[in-house]
Order: C-alpha cells, then sequence, then structure tokens
C-alpha cells in the first residue's frame, strides 16, 4: 500500500506519483500518511511539483496541494503538469540550462521575486516562482522562470546575442536581450497568437516569440 503515493525530489522540485485505482479519499489519507512521517525534510522548502500517475481535476488539486502545504509548511510554488507535451518540454529545457551552469551557487532561485526585488546573475538562472511587476531578472546567459514573467528580464546582459527567455506564462513588462529591447506592440501581439510556455530569442530582425516546443525540437 506505500505504493499509493511516491514522493521522488528532482532538479526543479518534486515529483509525487499518485496511484490512479483507489478512491481519493483513499489516496488522500495515504498523502497525508506519507508526508507526516517526512516533514521535517520540507518545512519551509519552496518547491515546483508535478503530479505522476493520476490526473488530479481542479478542486482535487487544491486539497492535495492545501494538505501538504499544511502538514509540512512548505512554499508551493507552482504545479508543472507532466501530461502535457510542452510541460514535459519545458523540464527538458530547465534540466538543459542547469546543465550549462559550471556554479550552481546562487543559479537556482526559490521562490516568487516581489516588487522591487532584483536578482542578478554571472551565468544562466532558472526561477522557481513568479517574477512579479516591478521585480526584474538579469542575468549574462538564459533565464528560465518556471511560473509567470510579469516583472522586467534582460538576458545576455554582457552582450551575448544567443541567450534566450523562457517562461511558462510570457508576460513581461519589459525584456531585453544582450543591448536589444522587444518591442513592446509586436511582442504583446505575438504573445497573444502563442498559447502555452513560450522563448523569447533574438535573430537580425529583433527579439521574437515561439512555442517552447517548437524552439526546443529545432535546437
Amino acid at each position: 500500500m506505500d505504493s499509493l503515493v511516491t514522493i521522488k525530489s528532482c532538479k526543479y522540485g518534486m515529483e509525487i506519483y499518485l496511484d490512479q485505482e483507489v478512491s481519493f479519499d483513499v489516496l488522500m489519507e495515504h498523502i497525508r500518511d506519507k508526508f507526516r512521517s517526512s516533514a521535517r525534510f520540507f518545512q519551509g522548502a519552496q518547491v515546483a511539483v508535478s503530479f505522476l500517475g493520476r490526473r488530479l481535476n481542479y478542486t482535487e488539486e487544491r486539497a492535495v496541494l492545501s494538505l501538504i502545504s499544511e502538514i509540512t509548511k512548505m512554499d508551493i510554488v507552482c504545479v508543472i503538469d507532466q501530461d502535457h507535451e510542452h510541460e514535459l518540454t519545458y523540464r527538458r529545457i530547465v534540466e538543459k540550462t542547469l546543465s550549462d551552469i559550471p556554479v550552481r551557487d546562487g543559479q537556482f532561485y526559490r521562490g516568487t521575486l516581489g516588487r522591487r526585488q532584483v536578482i542578478e546573475s554571472d551565468t544562466s538562472i532558472v526561477i522557481l516562482g513568479n517574477v512579479e511587476p516591478g521585480a526584474s531578472v538579469i542575468a549574462k546567459g538564459n533565464i528560465v522562470v518556471i511560473g509567470a514573467l510579469y516583472g522586467s528580464a534582460h538576458a545576455g546582459a554582457a552582450g551575448n546575442t544567443e541567450a534566450y527567455v523562457a517562461a511558462l506564462s510570457m508576460q513581461p513588462r519589459s525584456l531585453r536581450i544582450g543591448d536589444m529591447e522587444a518591442k513592446q506592440k509586436i511582442f504583446c501581439q505575438n504573445n497573444s497568437d502563442i498559447p502555452g510556455p513560450k522563448i523569447a530569442a533574438m535573430d537580425a530582425a529583433g527579439i521574437y516569440l515561439d512555442p517552447l516546443v517548437d524552439i526546443l525540437r529545432a535546437r
């Protein structure tokens, strides 16, 4: 019965396997028992969570997240749905970015950046959380946001025109790559035409947006 709920850590947060055969009430009891026995390991952590094995509806997902947060005092900054192709692809680009970072310390930020907060990186950076309006991320390499990008992002800050910015929800107040700033009107128009996670990159014509899935397949 222990296999009804399995917890596994990964590079971008935590994977939770949920049995798809038992009733939801039974599953909740096993989730409660599993996290109670390991609560001390998670207290105060900020993580992204993925659910595997079972599709949860919105109400069930909220109930599970509430239960886990109540028991462990964890801050769950976002949920990554691994049943969708673009979310699996997003995980791959996060892992690729992490593998490109020679020194991990300070390059993997867990938590939401609030108003007036600024974070800078000498290489690439992965943010597990949102970048709120008024917050800024500046990196000499790539910027990957596992959440929503509402504030400002400047990738390739040392002049790297091959850098990119990726986010689950791409709605930045301003976005720069290298020495070029995205034209807001064109950027917003392209943004509305592309569903799901997006990546902003640069070519000779300027900064453009693409679905994250298409870009990663081309690389």
